[in-house]
């Protein structure tokens, strides 16, 4: 089993299960650190010896069965400007090179109270005054996806340490940006928590009136957990306060893009859509957009990016009828491009007649398919697998991660099926990213199928895209599973 690159919730059921122990995980994390790091250069320091013996203390809580707190275990980067006890602290300055912390920051002591195993202490811009992690006295930090890049700073580090499965989780400070922005150019989750949320007793300040320490982590999910361990009032620092933390749906969520955005340094690609959708009406100068709805508005009728319209490019025309088309079709074409490297299109047609790989499940009386490549897992659920969020609907826990769960009894309107999900088995299929769970009576086993295009009565039934005739005489009809997925998300099935 793959340790490194787990969230704290994985890890966290892994250690309750013995699936394995605290110390195989920490070694784990150093044995990355040891292969990576020499090109990344996200831990200034580390210390094997105490980290192991946190985590052995970790697992003599497991074996006399006691009850352990969510990082306990967890192996986790502190920025070196944050005291760690007995640890060097430098602030990335040679003039603190050899200053060793005579006690813990209150967020350390919060961690440790936890049974957080501490790897080290990560990168940063000589006493945080920077972006990129470039102002180091020891050393630049290296972006872990590309090192001829910046992480961004000053918590570059912290942020690199995560995102290259250095270690699960970190702590950074933040006074104009510096958990925000190197969270952004490593692609993993920062938070700089509301000042006085987080106590600053043992912090080198920068500026002591906006500086605030906060998680970087893979997921929002941990980045909350770690908040709500290192949150609260402290004697120690007058300015800290009590603070709650409260997950809410995203679904009202509106995300506005300042024009000041459009800046140098602007992918020049995007700025071009955005300004020719501006000027020909189609969106409002104000309107927010996805970078998929962006890159969607080439399929709008005449619309083109070329300075020059000619017979031959540039003419507006085409990319609306190839489209429309292939929707008639019952198909999807969508586009995805990098800067620099290029744009790619896909487009999905529903299957006519083909022989696949299929699942065969019972609904009721009914039998329905799902193709075997979209299966990921399939399992009966605990009943506090299952939850249920505003506005989202019934949720599966899986590994840490909550998941859509859609009954498709409710969704074909069928009667005398499993109602309570810890009766019945969910599967769970995944699609362009998204993974659901279908909740289904019984799995009758996988066999290949005959597909078999569906009758013009039938045809554009969202969710479906074929029918095929069973071994046993019975009539399945194949899931269309991108077809669900993009329903449940419309909203337009309720589960």
């Amino acid at each position: 089993m793959e340790l490194a690159g787990l969230t704290i919730s994985e890890a966290h059921k892994g250690l309750k299960d013995r699936d394995f122990s605290a110390v195989e995980l920490t070694r784990a994390y150093f044995k990355r650190v040891k292969e990576k790091n020499k090109d990344i250069f996200a831990f200034l320091s580390t210390d094997e010896e105490s980290a192991v013996s946190q985590a052995r203390e970790v697992d003599l809580l497991i074996s006399q069965k006691k009850e352990i707190p969510m990082l306990a275990g967890i192996p986790c980067a502190v920025k070196d400007n944050i005291l760690v006890r007995g640890m060097a602290c430098t602030a990335g300055s040679k003039i603190l090179e050899n200053y060793i912390a005579p006690y813990d920051a209150t967020v350390v002591k919060k961690l440790k109270s936890q049974k957080a195993v501490i790897l080290g202490k990560a990168n940063l811009d000589e006493f945080a005054l920077g972006s990129s992690t470039e102002n180091s006295a020891f050393g630049s930090t290296k972006n872990p996806h590309d090192l001829a890049r910046v992480p961004g700073g000053s918590s570059g580090g912290s942020a690199a340490a995560v995102a290259a499965d250095l270690s699960v989780f970190a702590l950074g400070s933040d006074t104009g940006g510096s958990i925000r922005e190197p969270a952004s150019f490593c692609g993993v989750v920062g938070m700089k928590p509301t000042y006085g949320a987080v106590s600053r007793c043992g912090l080198v300040a920068f500026a002591s009136s906006l500086d605030q320490i906060g998680p970087l982590a893979k997921t929002a999910e941990d980045c909350q957990i770690v908040f709500d361990a290192v949150k609260g009032k402290d004697p120690l620092d007058s300015t800290s306060m009590d603070a709650g933390s409260e997950s809410k749906p995203l679904n009202d969520l509106v995300i506005g893009i300042p024009k000041e955005y459009f800046v140098e340094g602007i992918d020049p690609e995007v700025e071009k859509i955005i300004k020719k959708a501006i000027s020909q009406g189609i969106i409002k100068s104000d309107e927010t957009l996805s970078d998929r709805d962006i890159f969607n508005l080439i399929f709008e009728p005449g619309f083109s990016t070329a300075k020059k319209v000619t017979d031959v490019s540039g003419r507006g025309v085409g990319m609306d009828v190839v489209k429309k088309n292939i929707t008639g079709l019952r198909g999807r074409v969508e586009i995805q491009t990098e800067a620099g490297k290029g744009s790619a299109f896909s487009i999905r047609l529903p299957l006519t007649m083909a022989i696949i790989e299929g699942m065969v499940i019972r609904i009721g009386n009914e039998r329905y398919i799902l193709p075997t490549l979209s299966i990921t897992t399939s399992y009966r659920p605990k009943k506090e697998d299952i939850s249920s969020v505003v506005k989202r609907g019934e949720m599966l826990s899986l590994h840490g991660k909550l998941l859509p769960l859609f009954r498709l009894s409710k969704i074909f309107n069928l009667k005398n099926c499993v109602s309570d999900p810890t009766q019945g088995l969910v599967v769970v299929v995944e699609s362009d990213g998204h993974q659901v769970g279908f909740l289904t009576d019984e799995l009758l086993g996988q066999q290949q199928i005959v597909i078999k295009s569906l009758g013009a009565s039938l045809q554009g039934i969202p969710g479906i895209s074929g029918g095929a005739i069973l071994p046993d005489g019975h009539v399945g009809l194949i899931l269309d599973i991108s077809g669900l997925i993009a329903l449940a998300h419309g909203n337009i099935i309720s589960a």
